[in-house]
């Protein structure tokens, strides 16, 4: 039994099953307190550029058609 027909990599992965990621909302001025917080909600949207720049990367990776 051949496995490679079991890879999504080999057999080509329906975007339908894999949407593209979207990027995080990207946060207001009047959403930030002012008060300084550890993790300011324009520190938690970079974190989440950062993860969604991955993620989609991979996802270009198994989508070469969609660059």
């Amino acid at each position: 039994m051949c496995h490679m027909a079991n890879d999504p990599a080999s057999a080509g992965v329906d975007a339908k099953n894999d949407p593209r990621p979207q990027p995080p909302p990207e946060p207001q001025l009047e959403d930030c307190c002012g008060s300084g917080c550890v993790v300011c909600v324009f520190d938690a949207y970079e974190i989440a550029r950062e993860r969604y720049a991955v993620q989609l990367a991979a996802w270009l990776a198994r989508h070469p058609a969609q660059a």
